[in-house]
């Protein structure tokens, strides 16, 4: 069957914007779903973020500076708090200063977990808050942060992290090989917050990934999962000694830009001290592997003049995840609905 997708465009959602870290003293611009933002710490360093136009001549605020926790603008000194309010007018020798008129759009901020996250429309309160990433404060574990700019749109970037068939073949090495196959059972789950599918009875994978996860071989408990409206997770568990959970905060810059935010948690048999070394650049050439095959992609789309598709049932959980999106899109999906949806695939790796 041919498919046509239409690009996803879901405001009502928190994002990550800005590692924790990169918020400093200076403000930062950042876009998402092509609206232009300013970072900054306003009042008692918190994270806080305004449209990036001052409402006065258009001047991009993200290159002027923070001065006492207010923003100002660089063109003629405005400054505004983190909530918009514009607080001072340097050239003004009298007269009031607040005034609807002169506030910058504000949207709402959460920061936890090393991440700046903002909520896409502005001046709205959100009725969730952002999930917490599990294991990224948990001592047990060894953590690793890594940040990537993807030239695909969000859909795509999703199930491009969530999609094993091509992981024999693109990560070929790293991750799986194209020869040795076995066949397993994929286990498919929907309900309204996400996707998960559950792969029964799979072997330790081959390659550096599969042999740092169980150096003796054996059976592997595999989960990947979509969590609306963002996130993609992939964990692998053997026994009680070895566990992988990796957790991916995909936030579309613009119809064909995403970038991600990967928070990845180990507990091996091997030390944490002596795992950064090997894992690290593991990881970071998987995801190279990956943008470079989004940006194929995505220069492919372009040439066509847009995403023609031919699905199979080993496509797991892509048609799911751009299903729940576009239902959230038009306001049709209660992250309260129960499975939705259950069967059975299947599959060889």
């Amino acid at each position: 069957m041919t498919e046509h997708r239409a690009l996803v465009h879901l405001t009502r959602a928190w994002y990550v914007a800005c590692t924790s870290a990169e918020l400093g003293k200076r403000p930062i611009a950042r876009t998402i779903l092509g609206r232009p933002l300013v970072l900054f710490r306003a009042g008692e360093g918190v994270a806080s973020a305004l449209l990036d136009r001052c409402p006065h001549r258009n001047a991009p605020l993200s290159e002027g500076r923070v001065v006492s926790g207010e923003l100002e603008c660089p063109y003629h000194g405005w400054r505004f708090d983190g909530a918009g309010k514009c607080m001072a007018l340097p050239g003004l020798a009298e007269g009031p200063v607040e005034s609807p008129g002169r506030c910058a759009e504000a949207f709402s901020v959460r920061e936890q977990d090393g991440w700046v996250w903002v909520w896409c429309e502005p001046g709205v309160a959100p009725d969730v808050e952002p999930m917490r990433i599990p294991f990224a404060d948990d001592p047990r574990y060894t953590v690793f942060r890594l940040e990537m700019r993807l030239e695909g749109s969000l859909v795509m970037a999703l199930e491009n992290m969530l999609d094993v068939p091509h992981t024999a073949y693109l990560h070929r090495g790293l991750f799986r090989s194209g020869e040795k196959r076995h066949t397993i059972t994929a286990r498919v789950r929907r309900h309204g917050a996400g996707a998960e599918c559950e792969y029964v009875g799979e072997p330790r994978p081959t390659g550096v990934v599969g042999a740092l996860l169980a150096p003796g071989g054996g059976v592997v408990q595999h989960w990947d999962r979509f969590l609306m409206p963002c996130l993609g997770q992939v964990e692998y568990k053997l026994g009680e000694k070895s566990h992988i959970l990796s957790t991916q905060a995909m936030t579309p810059e613009s119809d064909y830009v995403t970038r991600t935010y990967a928070i990845a948690a180990f507990r091996l048999p091997i030390p944490g001290f002596l795992l950064k070394p090997l894992v690290r650049p593991v990881i970071r050439k998987i995801l190279k592997q990956d943008a470079w095959m989004l940006k194929q992609i995505s220069d492919n789309v372009n040439r066509f003049g847009g995403e023609r598709m031919a699905s199979s049932p080993i496509d797991l959980l892509g048609p799911h995840i751009y299903y729940l999106l576009r239902r959230a899109e038009r306001g049709e999906l209660d992250g309260r609905e129960h499975l939705q949806l259950e069967r059975e695939v299947l599959l060889r790796v």
